[in-house]
């Protein structure tokens, strides 16, 4: 068999076989403080394809953290063919600050693919692609909602891109959705670099979700089994068939005041379903918001005082709700298949 090459990444070299967490320089706070872009390189002795899987480009969905945490941790990882590129922390900046933007008030997911002469935001765009996007053969982006807001564990995909729809079946989320690329995202450059991105949605903003995390650990591992990057063993089993939808739609806010909901994240839902109502504090007036399709609820406001407008439901359309709603109870009730006590 002939020999693995060694993997070059920021100047340095590891050898088939080794792991080894790479500083990549990004720049310094305003107090001197160095900050970087850290890498954890797994370089199998096999051959096989170099797979990133990213977190925290918005800097407070945490939650993706704790998944590449997890992935780490994993045995089956220790037979690795093929190069994974871990990065836990994309947007440090934000993540010290708890805060989904840069200091420059970017949204770093708008600033791809980036230049090296630009905005803070587009600089570390531009060192994240020349450094992990550019090297690897497909990735794994991971996101959670916004904060005062939650994710039914979910996987986007790029349209018509049969590849993708295969290997987000791999993942086993409850459902997969459809989403246009938007100007300026990972996944529109990543794309246009010729590397296929799966983006993962599960969890709340600034919170840790137990559900969210271990869908999103189980899914990265079946796609690494789907692409023969690892064995099957450790890799839970998918338990249902994902939902497809190609359309959502966001329920709002009909007037201001107290919002109480009626349906969670992963019920199912019918035309004419009250989906929660917005009272006034005084209790003289309540306006129902009501369910125009059938669908699954895949997003929804934690947030109790709401203002006429505000982003309150997000409902996946499909007439499989059902099914889908089966596909949550399923992923709750299910027990890993990997060593919790290894991984956690």
């Amino acid at each position: 068999m002939v020999k693995r090459q060694a993997f070059e990444i920021a100047g340095q070299t590891i050898k088939p076989g080794d792991r080894r967490t790479i500083e990549v320089p990004v720049s310094t706070l305003s107090d001197h403080t160095p900050v970087h872009l850290s890498v954890h390189v797994i370089h199998g002795r096999r051959p096989g394809p170099v797979m990133f899987v990213s977190a925290a480009i918005h800097g407070d969905e945490v939650i993706g953290v704790e998944i590449v945490r997890r992935l780490l941790r994993a045995r089956a990882l220790d037979k690795l063919a093929g190069t994974l590129l871990a990065v836990p922390i994309v947007n440090t900046f934000g993540f010290l600050n708890h805060s989904r933007y840069l200091p420059d008030r970017r949204d770093l997911n708008r600033c791809f693919p980036g230049g090296a002469e630009g905005s803070m935001a587009s600089r570390l765009a531009h060192i994240f692609m020349q450094e992990v996007v550019r090297r690897s053969d497909f990735g794994i982006d991971l996101h959670s909602a916004a904060v005062h807001r939650t994710n039914l564990p979910q996987i986007r995909l790029s349209p018509g891109n049969p590849r993708l729809t295969e290997l987000g079946r791999a993942f086993g989320a409850p459902v997969m959705m459809t989403s246009k690329l938007r100007e300026g995202s990972l996944r529109m450059a990543a794309e246009a670099a010729g590397v296929d991105v799966l983006l993962y949605e599960g969890g709340e903003g600034l919170r840790l979700d137990e559900l969210a995390a271990r869908a999103g650990v189980a899914g990265v591992l079946r796609v690494m089994r789907k692409l023969g990057m690892i064995g099957q063993k450790g890799v839970p089993k998918t338990r249902v068939t994902p939902v497809l939808t190609n359309e959502s739609y966001w329920y709002r806010a009909p007037a201001a005041g107290v919002f109480r909901g009626y349906v969670a994240i992963g019920d199912a839902v019918t035309e004419s379903s009250v989906l929660g109502v917005v009272s006034d504090p005084l209790g003289q007036s309540e306006v129902e918001i009501t369910c125009r399709e059938d669908g699954i609820v895949i997003g929804r406001s934690n947030m109790p005082a709401v203002y006429e407008g505000e982003a309150l439901f997000h409902v996946a359309e499909t007439p499989r709700a059902e099914l889908a709603a089966e596909g949550v109870v399923a992923h709750i009730e299910a027990k890993p298949l990997y060593d919790e006590d290894e991984i956690i």
